[in-house]
């Protein structure tokens, strides 16, 4: 394996640049800390003689460390507030099954426990995107896929159990006929949780620390009543058809009125406690305790000022509330406060509070809080105490509906065929009888559905308020009728360098496309790391894949994989981050003297994936993850020792990625793998070896369809499939939106997020992206607006598909606004001045011209065969390179003709800066001595002064 490099030393002089905001959001983007969602205290109650009373652990959330801490209100921005798990896109069965034509299947597993499988052939969204969505019933919870459609592939009963690893069976599964089996279906699903929310309004005066003393609040504040009146409307209980939360709507023995709203399709009750009945001779107010201390969640609204004494859980004896939110309200700035209490076994759950947690826009208060309050309570369901309930009752149901169909099985009820295809239609011979089969089947799932619906307990309503907000997610309109199949792609700035089956291609937002390398060069795999200046490249033979550590640290590492042998290459950074004209000599003509061949490490097989992880101290301590096989192992980049850190427990193992984040600055992996993502910690090497163990920090979730890519930015991770985009949030797994795009395919994601598809994705922004740059979020696109791509292609090519961006500064710049460590530090150029050496930092400047691309590319395409003249030497070359007029390429001679075998090229790409970015001072001497330390006043003047270097890293 080789290194080449193409480079004038001139412009290494005025050429050093600072990062731009896009490499440092990418720093940034695998950073993460769950401390943004609170801490773990133990609150302890103490009565009035200073008694404990009660006490208990409650992971607190209050947005900033110190709750008294000074603050200018409206000045915060907002974090994205997202319906974690919405039943719009959970409740599959009630959404693609009901009323429609499927199977259902019956079973039991090696344990001899029984499950049911459901399989349809749905459209997804009316994409034309047909899909089998299955869903596997068991006693542990359902579990959901989707498999593609193949026209000329039938799918199998055991491929599908088989993608759920599920292979063992004590009684192969049969077919359910019989169109009662949806209501039993239905009822299952229903055991996820209600659509519907009940939520405690509790309100305490100042100054009382008891439950006793908070309950037997008679009336509320003027500050209280216009809080309600924000959370929803005042209803007449006698009569209400709604959901009643579980009040009295006939004989007013719960009150006569309650606040009642509705958010995103959920139906929300609130039991206020000054709306329950009160009674002056019960002192403990079991009525009210009765509704709100059996509600999973409650808001305290507390009076007082700030300095007064909080509240506390431990004040309240429950033992089935778990979530506490108390509300304070500010009359100096009308603002409210928002603290959040969550029993310790409650998982996380977003949106996290902002810092401070003071909103003084009413209705963002109130949206958020509502987001908050429900998933809190979709959290709390997944604690041991409720999951365990459910888990007992969904066991209960599937044995008791299993015993219910075993005695058909003789009969017509029940197929007697095994394993068959799932089919999109009946077969020929028995047309007519599987037509009113079907058509009795359909009727009866439509009455359920409608049945469903007029009761409330539908997610129906989310299909159309889901898609009416503006979501980071949502892309923008980069290139359109795209007419190339792309290899790899990596973004430069605001442009894209693609490589594609007619060549190198330089893409920029509304402009015309550049030729930068014809097709003769194929690139397999790149990185333009602009903070070094440097463009890293794959062709297709040799190596098979190499990977550079995404937050470079101190050094940049790359490490190359040519079958089972690692090869691990260094480029330290330059101590001082500036060039003086007396360190002209001492400067390398190549990039390549700047790299250094470390070692090579042997492995038992060739990896399929590979991600290099910093340590901690980056000193012996830096680590390789590689995938293949069954395993993912670290490898101890000093010793080159490796130890296994997951074992993947399946017959077939389809390997995605190996994502390298860090919490609070601690080195973690998501290892992704079929339809798993699992998040591993992984400590320091102590004594030559990682101390890796499951932990409490550890959690794993499962996507929906298996991902041939995944993106993460903080706090959202991305699963791209050949026709979806699903995703979720990182600290959790939960999922907040999955978006279908037909013919999917990801282009580019290191920054910004391109990616390829045939139409247009619902929800994008079709404006030029150059002019939603400035928008905090895109807007809704129309046809016209779309710019496309004029590309040179050959005449009578039909138009292709287009191109996408989803900016990652609204991914994680949109994330809550707390400082995050970047390791990169800004680069500064130097120019002599009269009095001395002026640092200045200069911005990346990538608006090359049409010509200065292809003028680099034919240099570097000279340089790598050998083409070039003599070199000249460098300071000769400096004094004729101020008389030699610019040198322009011949437009004749197009593309250059690629010879180029195998190899990992780096290329240095680095350019001037133009005089007015150099300096702000006029005085004659500093232009004289400018004039003679520039060689030229045009950027990107190359001249010839390149070097042939080669490096035989073996």
């Amino acid at each position: 394996m080789e290194l080449r490099s193409a480079e004038a030393v001139s412009s290494r002089l005025l050429g050093l640049t600072q990062r731009s905001v896009s490499e440092d959001l990418g720093c940034r983007r695998g950073e993460f800390s769950r401390k943004h969602y609170g801490s773990v205290e133990l609150l302890i109650s103490s009565d009035a003689d200073g008694a404990i009373q009660r006490a208990g652990r409650f992971r607190v959330e209050n947005g900033s460390s110190d709750e008294n801490t000074e603050y200018t209100p409206g000045t915060w921005h907002r974090t994205d507030v997202h319906l974690e798990n919405p039943e719009y896109y959970t409740r599959w069965y009630f959404k693609y099954f009901l009323g429609k034509v499927h199977q259902n299947y019956i079973g039991t597993d090696a344990e001899k426990n029984p499950f049911f499988l459901s399989v349809v052939l749905s459209d997804q969204n009316n994409q034309r995107v047909p899909q089998y969505h299955s869903i596997l019933w068991r006693k542990t919870g359902t579990q959901k896929i989707c498999l593609p459609y193949s026209p000329t592939k039938t799918l199998s009963v055991k491929s599908i159990l088989s993608a759920m690893s599920l292979e063992k069976f004590e009684k192969s599964p049969r077919e359910i006929f019989h169109p009662e089996i949806q209501k039993d279906l239905l009822v299952l699903e229903e055991q996820e949780g209600s659509v519907n929310f009940k939520f405690g309004v509790l309100y305490a005066k100042d100054g009382q620390l008891t439950d006793d003393e908070m309950f037997s609040n008679e009336t509320g504040s003027e500050s209280f009543q216009r809080f309600l009146h924000l959370l929803g409307d005042t209803i007449t209980l006698k009569g209400w058809t709604g959901y009643r939360g579980g009040l009295d709507t006939k004989n007013d023995t719960t009150g006569t009125c309650s606040i009642y709203t509705v958010y995103q399709g959920h139906e929300i009750m609130f039991h206020v406690s000054t709306m329950l009945p009160y009674s002056r001779e019960n002192k403990q107010q079991v009525e009210r305790k009765r509704h709100i201390g059996n509600d999973i969640v409650t808001i305290v609204f507390q009076e007082g000022e700030e300095s007064s004494p909080a509240f506390k859980p431990s004040m309240i004896r429950s033992h089935f509330t778990h979530i506490f939110a108390l509300v304070r309200y500010n009359k100096q700035n009308d603002s409210y406060r928002l603290k959040i209490f969550s029993e310790e076994s409650v998982p996380l759950f977003g949106p996290p509070l902002p810092s401070p947690p003071v909103f003084t826009n009413h209705q963002e208060f109130r949206d958020f809080l509502l987001v908050k309050l429900i998933n809190g309570e979709k959290a709390t369901l997944e604690t041991p105490t409720f999951s365990q309930k459910r888990q007992r009752t969904l066991d209960m149901l599937i044995r008791s509906l299993y015993q219910d169909l075993m005695p058909d099985l003789h009969k017509n009820m029940l197929n007697r065929r095994s394993f068959s295809d799932v089919l999109p239609e009946s077969p020929k011979s028995t047309r007519k009888k599987e037509e009113a089969r079907q058509a009795e089947f359909v009727r009866l799932g439509q009455a359920l559905k409608l049945k469903t619906t007029v009761k409330g307990d539908t997610p129906a309503t989310l299909a159309t308020t889901s898609f009416c907000k503006k979501e980071p997610w949502e892309s923008q309109s980069f290139c359109s009728n795209f007419p190339h199949e792309v290899v790899c792609a990596d973004s430069w700035g605001q442009s894209l360098l693609v490589s594609t089956d007619a060549g190198i291609l330089l893409i920029d937002d509304g402009q015309p496309s550049v030729q930068v390398f014809d097709k003769t060069l194929q690139i397999k795999q790149m990185h333009v790391l602009e903070a070094l200046d440097l463009l890293i490249a794959r062709t297709d033979k040799g190596c098979h894949l190499y990977a550079v550590n995404t937050h470079h640290g101190s050094e940049l590492r790359i490490v190359v994989a040519i079958r089972n042998k690692l090869l691990l290459i260094t480029k330290k950074y330059n101590p001082c981050n500036s060039v003086t004209s007396s360190s002209l000599l001492s400067l390398p003509e190549s990039p390549v003297d700047e790299f250094q061949y470390i070692r090579e490490i042997c492995l038992s097989d060739p990896p399929v994936v590979m991600t290099l992880v910093d340590g901690p101290t980056g000193d012996s301590d830096n680590m390789i993850c590689v995938a293949y096989r069954h395993q993912f192992d670290l490898v101890n980049e000093s010793t080159g020792e490796s130890y296994r850190l997951h074992h993947v427990e399946a017959n077939k193992v389809n390997f995605v990625a190996a994502i390298d984040v860090y919490e609070d600055g601690e080195a973690g992996l998501l290892l992704c793998y079929n339809y798993v993502c699992q998040y591993r910690k992984v400590y320091p090497f102590n004594g030559g070896s990682p101390f890796i163990q499951s932990s409490a920090y550890d959690f794993h979730f499962s996507w929906n369809q298996v991902p041939y890519a995944v993106v993460c930015a903080f706090p959202y991770i991305l699963a791209f499939t050949t026709d979806s985009i699903e995703i979720r949030l990182v600290v959790n797994g939960n999922l907040v939106h999955t978006a279908v795009v037909p013919e999917l395919q990801l282009v580019a994601s290191r920054s910004d997020i391109y990616f390829k598809a045939t139409a247009a994705v619902r929800g994008s922004s079709h404006s030029s992206s150059k002019e939603m740059s400035s928008r905090s979020s895109p807007q809704t696109p129309t046809a016209y607006e779309m710019a496309e791509c004029p590309l040179s292609s050959s005449e009578g090519e039909i138009p292709g598909k287009n191109l996408y961006k989803i900016p990652l500064s609204n991914l994680v710049g949109r994330s809550i606004e707390r400082p995050l460590k970047s390791p990169l530090t800004p680069k500064v150029i130097t120019t002599p001045t009269s009095s001395g050496v002026t640092s200045l930092p200069v911005t990346h400047s990538l608006s090359l011209s049409r010509m200065e691309i292809k003028e680099i590319a034919s240099r570097t395409r000279k340089e790598l065969l050998g083409l070039l003249d003599e070199p000249i030497p460098k300071m000769e070359g400096a004094q004729k390179q101020k008389k030699a007029p610019r040198r322009q390429s011949d437009p004749k001679q197009g593309a250059v003709r690629s010879t180029s075998s195998d190899r990992l090229i780096s290329t240095s790409f680095e350019s001037f800066s133009e005089s007015r970015h150099l300096s702000t001072s006029s005085d004659p001497d500093t232009v004289a001595n400018r004039e003679e330390s520039s060689p030229s006043s045009y950027p990107f003047h190359l001249t010839s002064l390149y070097d042939e270097d080669i490096i035989d890293l073996k």
